[in-house]
């Protein structure tokens, strides 16, 4: 895979599909590859025309890790002090539009889950020009009063790294068993043998405290948001655990004309069995870019999908918070 330079780090990216068609910029969650983007879904998104572009974030997956920088005092980040978080989400959409920089991009569709999310809301407030459609899948706002996980999901989220590849597996099954989705559970030899290859393909995770002190240390987008003007869906699992569906539902009223798609049955993972909707979805959103209908002001529209009827999955663990 290709890496490019970009607001001082090198990012690790591949691409799907056309490059003449209409770029859209996937980005990731906390301490999560880009891997966890599964090219099955990559593909769906390009078989709709779109020249897909997935990244490993800094801190994560084979890109630059801030070894220099020394682990953040995460106690008193929650408390307020922010000294020792060596970045902010801001930083990270940064990356995001030096990365399109460094691929000679002007503008780009931009698909954001969980952190990942909240970072494809910062691109849109700091750089809003390049945004041609907006989606915000299973995130929120930075308002710590929404999006609440439960103490199940956190735990899980914090659990002790994996020592080892079969460590890796092992704790793949065991937080998805608490952060998937009930409605499309994941048979367990998926989520263990998806847990194995991203260990096999990058087994740090020592950026993951320096990312989740960028998203405790960043402020509350909330104020901001409000003028975003990119057409926007909001997508949220009825069932997440980890980042309720206020999280969703505060980012969807942040933004105006934002479309909000509930899911029942979902939670904190990208199903496989979602994958036609959400790709759907995606396409009608990015179609509005080209075709405005949507008055600036107006308030979020909302719907609760009626999805396929759940069933075994094949998505894989890694989407973090």
């Amino acid at each position: 895979m290709p890496r490019a330079l970009s607001n001082g780090m090198e990012l690790e990216y591949d691409t799907f599909g056309d490059p003449d068609g209409p770029v859209l910029l996937l980005i990731m969650g906390l301490g999560t590859q880009m891997t966890a983007w599964h090219p099955n879904f990559c593909g769906a998104l390009a078989d709709r025309g779109f020249h897909v572009v997935r990244y490993d974030n800094r801190d994560c997956g084979l890109s630059t890790f801030l070894d220099d920088c020394p682990p953040p005092d995460i106690r008193a980040v929650l408390a307020g002090d922010t000294s020792t978080a060596p970045y902010r989400i801001a930083d990270m959409a940064r990356d995001a539009a030096g990365l399109l920089d460094a691929l000679e991009i002007d503008a780009a569709h931009v698909v954001g889950a969980s952190m990942g999310g909240m970072i494809a809301q910062q691109f849109a407030i700091d750089h809003p020009s390049r945004v041609r459609s907006l989606c915000s899948i299973m995130s929120t706002t930075g308002d710590r009063s929404v999006g609440r996980g439960t103490p199940e999901a956190l735990a899980a989220l914090a659990a002790p790294p994996p020592r080892d590849r079969r460590e890796a597996g092992e704790r793949g099954v065991r937080s998805f068993s608490v952060l998937g989705s009930p409605g499309y559970p994941t048979a367990p030899e998926e989520l263990r043998e998806r847990a194995e290859a991203a260990y096999d393909r990058s087994p740090r995770s020592d950026g993951f405290a320096r990312q989740y002190a960028a998203i405790l240390a960043s402020p509350d987008r909330t104020p901001r948001l409000r003028a975003v003007t990119a057409p926007t869906l909001v997508v949220h699992g009825a069932d997440d655990p980890l980042i309720d569906r206020g999280g969703g539902e505060a980012t969807a009223a942040a933004i105006p004309g934002a479309e909000l798609l509930v899911i029942p049955g979902m939670g904190h993972d990208l199903p496989e069995q979602l994958w036609p909707l959400l790709a759907d979805a995606i396409a009608r959103n990015a179609a509005r870019a080209d075709d405005r209908v949507t008055a600036p002001g107006a308030p979020a529209s909302s719907a609760t999908a009626s999805a396929a009827s759940p069933g075994p999955g094949a998505d894989g663990p890694g989407l973090g918070g």
